[in-house]
C-alpha cells in the first residue's frame, strides 16, 4: 500500500497503448494518496500534460510508437527538474536501463512486475529515492563487467545456442558427445554467472554473435 502523505500524488500516464493506461488509471485510483491527472499516448501529448497538470510524477513507457520514451524522460526533466519519473517498460536490456537513469530517471520497473513492486517502486521513487525491478541491477553489472574469456570451442556452443541448436545438434555436428557439450555449458554458465538454462539462451543470443571465436571476447 501506498504511504501516506498530506497531499496526493499527482501522476501522469504515458505509454502509447490505451487499454495500458486505463488498467494502470483504475488500479492506481484505488490507493489512498494517488491521483492521475493526466494520461498521453505520445511525446506531444505528454510534453502538452506536463504544463497544463503539473504532475508530481511521471510514470512512462519505454517504447512509444512516436519516440523514445528515455528521451521524452529528459525532454520532460528539462521543462521540470522537479518532476521524478519512474520508466515502465516490458524491456529489461541493460542499455535501456542505463539509458534512462542517465536521462534523468529514478527509477525502472518491468510491466511484468507484481502490483505490489509497481507500488514499491512509485513510493522509493516519491520519497527521492531510486528503484530498479529485481534482477536488473544484477544484469547491468554484467553487462558493464569485462567479458570473460571464453574458449574457441566455448564460443562455438554459444554462437550455436544463438542459432537454436540443442546440445545432441551441436554434438552430432561437432562429433562430440552430448556429456561433452554439457559439460561446455556448464563451464559457459559458470563463467558467466548465470544461473539457468533460460539465462544462458538469453545471453547467447544478446552476445553471441559478437563474439570472436579466436579470442573469446
Amino acid at each position: 500500500m501506498s504511504a501516506p502523505s498530506s497531499l496526493p500524488l499527482r501522476i501522469l500516464l504515458v505509454d502509447d497503448h490505451p487499454l495500458v493506461r486505463e488498467g494502470l488509471r483504475s488500479r492506481l485510483q484505488t490507493e489512498p494518496g494517488y491521483e492521475v491527472v493526466a494520461e498521453a499516448g505520445s511525446a506531444d501529448e505528454a510534453l502538452i500534460a506536463l504544463r497544463q497538470a503539473a504532475p508530481d510524477l511521471a510514470l512512462l513507457d519505454v517504447g512509444l510508437r512516436q519516440g523514445s520514451g528515455i528521451e521524452l524522460a529528459r525532454a520532460l526533466l528539462a521543462q521540470t527538474p522537479a518532476l521524478r519519473v519512474l520508466m515502465f517498460s516490458m524491456y529489461d536490456n541493460p542499455e535501456y536501463v542505463q539509458r534512462a537513469l542517465e536521462a534523468g530517471a529514478s527509477g525502472y520497473v518491468l510491466k511484468d512486475a507484481s502490483v505490489e513492486a509497481l507500488l514499491a517502486a512509485i513510493e522509493a521513487v516519491r520519497a527521492g529515492g531510486t528503484y530498479l525491478s529485481p534482477g536488473l541491477t544484477r544484469r547491468m553489472f554484467r553487462a558493464q563487467a569485462p567479458k570473460p574469456v571464453l574458449s574457441p570451442r566455448e564460443s562455438e556452443i554459444l554462437s550455436a545456442l544463438a542459432r537454436g541448436e540443442t546440445s545432441k545438434d551441436i554434438a552430432r555436428r561437432l562429433d562430440l558427445s552430448v556429456r561433452t557439450v554439457e559439460t561446455h555449458r556448464q563451464n559457459i554458465k559458470r563463467k558467466l554467472a548465470l544461473d539457468t538454462p533460460a539465462e544462458l539462451l538469453r545471453y547467447a543470443l544478446e552476445h553471441a554473435r559478437g563474439l570472436d571465436p579466436e579470442t573469446g571476447r
